[in-house]
């Protein structure tokens, strides 16, 4: 006998239908798994064996064949298992005419452990969110119930699976299969740690104000115990709260890594900070199966790369493409997949190995080639996607003694939230959302360039070798000055402050 059910998969951060079809045929026992399946649905037969057996269910006996269509679209995840379990029982008749004819007004979702309980599975939301056109009212685990809730589809949350079949055969009420309440956590805040207990640092603190105004990335540079971590940390305070689509995005990734845990829609942007040690599929994403890596974790928030140079070259360059379109693409033989990736790079380093170059009590230690090769880890296709480059200088006696505390994250903030208010009516209608993502349209036409900036900015290319690329990103950043300071045109002395930040080598704006 042949029977259905809806399921659904994820590819990329979008979920899709799938039909899941039973067909119990006799002969030699056997039961196969076909439509391109992974190794995870693949195990699911032995799951959903020992599930309807310790249900008080038979296991057919007999030439089980299920079919995941589409074939061509490959499935991944664990929620098939409850799909299979109800086509089984199903297609061998142990569910009523009736109750086989309920399961089709179903999408259907959920692990089973081998005593038919049900297990919280990864991708519910977007696979909720994505099939809702379909009009079917969704079975999902308990443990999945507050994803559920955020993507307001129907949906019912049944504990096991001969739970679930005593309320398709109506058995038991319906108020028995759903989640009557639901424990939300308090939001926490964005972050408790504040801008004023940096001592010193006047021009990092002025350039991580650009960056989070404009969404520019950033590299500091500094001796070790100057405050870069610090600053980075404090960071997210600064920063604008999230839209509702950009939460929701945030919350469809965090549910296909399985990391959102009890929380409810993400309200906090992610602050992600990878040890050096990462590797390039963790840090971008991929593997067999493709999974979204930190930067896509980090996607509307920020990704903080602490000693930025001793990440392998390998991983720092895998970050061109996000850093640059705000995705990540990732092709395998059989399937393709996006994710979105737009974030802000903060990045910090040492001047050297040993961290002491330029320091004037302690002497550095590394040779010149040392030096040289420390800082060309970092190339310079990926410097050039840097907006804002600041060298720290050690604290100060005096600085770190001050009675005085300095602004405060709420005062910074304020700044940034005018403008980026002044950048979301100038982007309206588009998809544009801030300063650093203009596209060479927006470019042209917001910011344009003052009266005798034309020979600062050759002026600025010939001696630092600045690419059109940097060129781009200057007048970026300076319409971002312009725009803390509610300027609407460019004017010189913003282009004069942008040219401080950029290269690594810098001869300094004097000789401008």
């Amino acid at each position: 006998m042949l029977a259905n059910a809806t399921a659904a998969t994820i590819k990329g951060i979008e979920g899709f239908a799938v039909s899941v079809e039973v067909d119990i045929a006799p002969g030699l026992p056997n039961f196969a798994v076909v439509g391109l399946p992974d190794a995870e649905v693949k195990e699911s037969k032995e799951r959903v064996t020992a599930a309807i057996r310790n249900s008080g269910f038979d296991f057919p006996l007999k030439r089980i064949t299920v079919n995941l269509g589409p074939a061509e679209l490959r499935k991944s995840g664990t929620q098939f298992d409850l799909p299979i379990a109800l086509g089984i029982l199903a297609a061998s008749e142990q569910l009523s005419a009736p109750a086989r004819e309920k399961i089709k007004d179903f999408l259907v979702l959920g692990e089973l452990a081998l005593d038919g309980s049900l297990r919280p599975c990864a991708g519910v939301l977007p696979m909720l969110i994505s099939c809702k056109t379909l009009g079917k009212m969704a079975i999902i685990p308990p443990a999945n119930a507050l994803e559920g809730q955020i993507s307001s589809a129907p949906f019912i949350t049944p504990h096991t699976l001969r739970e679930l079949a005593d309320y398709l055969e109506e058995k038991i009420p319906l108020e028995t299969v759903q989640l009557a309440y639901v424990p939300t956590e308090e939001i926490t805040p964005q972050t408790t740690l504040d801008f004023n207990e940096v001592k010193g640092q006047a021009l990092a603190k002025r350039a991580l104000e650009i960056a989070a105004a404009g969404g520019h990335n950033v590299l500091m540079i500094g001796l070790p115990g100057t405050g870069k971590s610090m600053l980075a940390k404090r960071f997210p305070g600064i920063l604008p709260p999230l839209t509702q689509d950009e939460a929701l995005e945030i919350t469809k990734i965090y549910s296909i890594c399985n990391l959102l845990g009890k929380s409810r829609l993400l309200t906090n942007r992610p602050f992600r900070d990878p040890h050096h040690t990462i590797s390039d599929v963790a840090l971008i994403g991929g593997g067999s199966t493709p999974k979204p890596g930190e930067v896509s974790l980090a996607h509307n928030g920020v990704l903080f790369l602490d000693e930025f140079a001793e990440f392998s070259r390998s991983a720092l360059e895998v970050l061109r493409e996000p850093l640059e379109n705000g995705h990540v693409t990732i092709s395998r033989a059989k399937e393709t997949v996006s994710y979105p990736a737009r974030f802000t790079l903060v990045a910090a380093m040492n001047p050297c190995p040993c961290g002491n170059l330029g320091n004037p009590l302690k002497p550095c230690t590394c040779s010149p080639t040392q030096v040289t090769r420390y800082k060309n880890r970092i190339s310079g296709p990926l410097l050039d996607r840097i907006d804002l480059t600041v060298n720290l200088n050690p604290v100060k006696f005096t600085d770190w003694k001050q009675g005085t505390e300095g602004e405060t994250s709420a005062q910074i903030r304020a700044r940034v939230l005018a403008a980026r208010e002044i950048q979301k009516k100038r982007f309206a209608g588009t998809s544009t959302t801030a300063n650093a993502f203009m596209t060479s349209a927006q470019l042209k036409e917001f910011c344009k360039l003052p009266s005798g900036a034309d020979t600062i900015l050759e002026s600025a290319m010939r001696k630092f070798g600045l690419s059109a690329r940097s060129l781009d990103k200057i007048l970026k950043t300076a319409r971002t000055i312009a725009d803390l300071e509610g300027k609407a045109d460019i004017e010189t002395k913003h282009l004069i402050e942008v040219m401080q930040y950029r290269p690594l080598d810098r001869k300094g704006v004097a000789d401008l």
